[in-house]
């Protein structure tokens, strides 16, 4: 049987800038067993190689993905939205300190190196509205600002969130917003 190599296995991920993966993405990249990619994953977590993000996630600890990518990698299908949305496009003036996503599956919470991955559900006819951006040669899902401001405004609606006041409509297409929050058949 194949043994992997640490220091092949760091290059070889650097090298494809995979910044999470699976124990299937190392039996297929380095065509071993899955046993012994599972092997090689659980000694090397030990010695602080990897970082275990979730079940069967893993990156690279000197190689850790920006939070965005990790956020959309963590709980899929989501992209960002809400309070990370809104800092992003400048439409909240706050600090925010946790990285904010929605989601058609269920409402979950990761915490990952002491930052805090937030889901929330959203209809699924809602599940709309996003952008792929481009950060650290990898592809993020981003809210657009109206729909950020619309997924907001349905979990204020929900008594979910409270209003914030400091929120900055000014440079948002109020007519795309209408749209969007006509999506969750909401008042």
């Amino acid at each position: 049987m194949k043994k992997l190599n640490l220091h092949e296995a760091e290059e070889k991920l650097l090298e494809l800038n995979l910044k999470v993966f699976t124990p299937n993405d190392l039996k297929v990249f380095f065509r071993v067993s899955q046993r012994a990619a599972q092997g090689f994953l659980h000694y090397n977590l030990k010695k602080r190689a990897f970082v275990h993000l979730r079940k069967g996630l893993y990156a690279l600890k000197r190689n850790l993905p920006p939070e965005f990518v990790l956020a959309n990698r963590l709980y899929s299908p989501s992209y960002i939205s809400l309070d990370s949305a809104l800092a992003y496009h400048h439409l909240i003036p706050e600090t925010v300190y946790a990285v904010t996503s929605v989601t058609t599956k269920p409402t979950r919470k990761f915490v990952v190196n002491n930052l805090s991955y937030e889901y929330r559900k959203i209809k699924r006819e809602a599940y709309t509205g996003y952008e792929p951006k481009e950060i650290d040669g990898q592809v993020v899902y981003l809210a657009t600002p109206e729909k950020a401001v619309a997924d907001f405004f349905y979990f204020v609606s929900l008594g979910k969130r409270s209003f914030n006041e400091r929120l900055k409509l000014g440079k948002v297409d109020k007519r795309k917003l209408n749209g969007y929050l006509k999506l969750f058949k909401q008042k």
